[in-house]
């Protein structure tokens, strides 16, 4: 038995095609290993997935949780303090890194005042009147990320992966079909989300040429199987498209050799 071993850093998107797609108790789609058993068969895939809040909160992180929010240490469920500030990324020793640009398409971020420090107050809405005080009276939101600033600081999260690292890195993009908007005249309308999915896909694009990444074209994948079918909404895939965006992962790492030097030659 031969194994791959994949970190990905991301959320739904990446997690919900190569690790597990559950609805409560019951598994929708068993991730990459489903592919690879009935194509490779000596080779398993090992998923560790961490959760990411955007780019630029990476860069800034030393893997140090600040001691004010340690203190406060809010329920962040999956979004943990300890994930948020984690350099695992790059650290992890893996045969493959998976990406996604989601997180800073779509992730708003809080900045505290006095350490300025990033933090995702995931569920907000569910803390308690103490923390909902602290967070106004310590942070400030800054707004979306645009992307000429994510795409560079993908460029140095590369930079920094290199550095340790001679893994295989894919990154996903977003499907720019959103359910509902059915826009025909853009007149002064402020940027629309279908627009600004395009704007990152297109900055992606870039990104591969300037470093040597690998596009996992997710938007291309869902137009041509069918939205409908695809995906629940702008970010939730289904898990017939968890399935599809899988495959794809699996003839990238085909094609660089990945999977011949995870088995062994075979």
């Amino acid at each position: 038995m031969s194994r791959l071993t994949i970190f990905a850093k991301g959320n739904l998107d990446v997690r919900d095609t190569l690790h597990s797609q559950k609805f409560g108790n019951r598994l929708a789609w068993n991730g990459i290993n489903e592919i690879l058993r009935a194509r490779l068969p000596p080779t398993i895939a090992r998923v560790q997935h961490e959760t990411w809040t955007r780019s630029d909160a990476l860069l800034l992180s030393d893997g140090t949780v600040p001691p004010e929010l340690d203190r406060h240490a809010p329920m962040l469920d999956a979004y943990s303090s300890a994930s948020q500030f984690s350099q695992a990324l790059f650290e992890t020793k893996a045969d493959v890194i998976i990406l996604s640009i989601q997180p800073d398409m779509n992730t708003r971020l809080l900045r505290h005042g006095r350490d300025g420090f990033l933090f995702y107050p995931h569920d907000r809405r569910l803390w308690n009147e103490n923390e909902q005080a602290w967070l106004r009276n310590n942070f400030e939101d800054t707004g979306l990320l645009d992307p000429d600033t994510s795409m560079a600081n993908l460029i140095m999260i590369v930079s920094r992966i290199r550095q340790n690292s001679n893994a295989a890195i894919l990154v996903y993009n977003v499907s720019s079909v959103v359910p509902g908007e059915r826009i025909h005249a853009y007149d002064g309308l402020d940027e629309v989300l279908s627009t600004r999915i395009r704007r990152f896909n297109l900055g992606l694009i870039e990104v591969s040429r300037q470093t040597g990444i690998s596009l996992i074209d997710v938007d291309r994948i869902v137009a041509q199987e069918g939205a409908n079918r695809m995906k629940f909404d702008f970010r939730h895939l289904t898990s017939e498209g968890c399935q599809a965006v899988t495959e794809e992962v699996v003839r990238v790492l085909d094609d660089l050799g990945c999977l011949v030097s995870a088995a062994g030659g075979i």
